[in-house]
């Protein structure tokens, strides 16, 4: 057996080992929805010896599922829409205006990247501005979270774009909001949407923000569901799974669906500095 074929069996088990590490755990939660109360507590991955199909009704209405769904939809696309065009918006003026002052904007927003977020100071902000238990101060916050990655990446696309296409379009009498919403967005698309998807992705999944800054039940997205179903004695695991894919399942269309831009987007741009 040649050198080249060993090494490609090594890489082919590597592969499988590594997808094995990622799609067990899913797995265990997949078919530990579908198992009763005490089955579930076990953890194991065997299949049920009784499939349980009614944990998820029981979950959709003892969790409130309906209302953490439109509070999720509400903070992400919300969110999302508001961080990516606003980013979009100040990463072109960033590159076409070359200046120490938006140097400096730059570089201080991609400190974000870098620091987490200081949940303690964040609450005492926004206590002095009213905004705590309320939706806008958790949009505020997803939204100001994604504005360094956003920035960054969009920036790196935006150099690719010839600054030719801008004096043309101010040639033609076009003013600075339409250069940028009808000439320069519609050549972002590819980047646009991959940053919206990622940044979906995550204030959909995320749970320390609405765990921090919201203290009602009305208020909790879908991933804080899972506190309906912990008890001082017992804990529902059941239900705790079934809670874990119907919240999974709208990130994994939103993925499905915009696969082929996130590679786009990624890779676009990515070369010219």
């Amino acid at each position: 057996m040649s050198r080249k074929r060993i090494q490609g069996i090594i890489k082919q088990i590597t592969c499988i080992l590594l997808s094995l590490i990622v799609i067990t755990p899913f797995y265990m939660v997949l078919i530990n929805s579908f198992k009763s109360k005490g089955e579930a507590a076990r953890m194991s991955l065997s299949l049920p010896k009784k499939w349980v199909f009614t944990n998820y009704a029981e979950v959709i209405e003892k969790g409130k599922l309906m209302q953490g769904f439109s509070n999720s939809l509400l903070y992400a696309t919300v969110a999302t829409l508001i961080g990516v065009v606003l980013c979009a918006m100040a990463a072109f003026v960033i590159c076409r205006r070359k200046s120490k002052f938006n140097d400096f904007i730059y570089y201080f927003v991609l400190c974000g990247l870098f620091f987490p977020v200081n949940y303690v100071t964040l609450v005492k902000v926004f206590q002095l501005m009213h905004l705590t238990d309320t939706k806008l101060g958790i949009i505020i916050t997803f939204t100001s979270a994604m504005i360094p990655f956003c920035v960054f990446t969009i920036r790196n696309f935006v150099l690719s774009v010839p600054v030719e296409m801008d004096e043309a379009a101010v040639i033609d009498g076009a003013g600075p909001l339409a250069l940028f919403f009808r000439i320069i967005m519609p050549l972002l698309k590819p980047i646009l949407v991959t940053c919206f998807i990622l940044q979906f992705m995550g204030v959909w999944s995320d749970f320390l923000t609405p765990l921090y800054l919201s203290s009602k039940s009305r208020m909790f997205p879908m991933t804080m569901a899972v506190y309906q179903f912990f008890g001082k004695n017992t804990n529902y695991w059941n239900y705790i799974f079934a809670d874990i894919v119907l919240t999974c399942v709208p990130v994994l269309i939103v993925y499905m669906l915009g696969q082929k831009y996130i590679v786009s987007g990624m890779t676009s741009g990515a070369v010219k500095e």
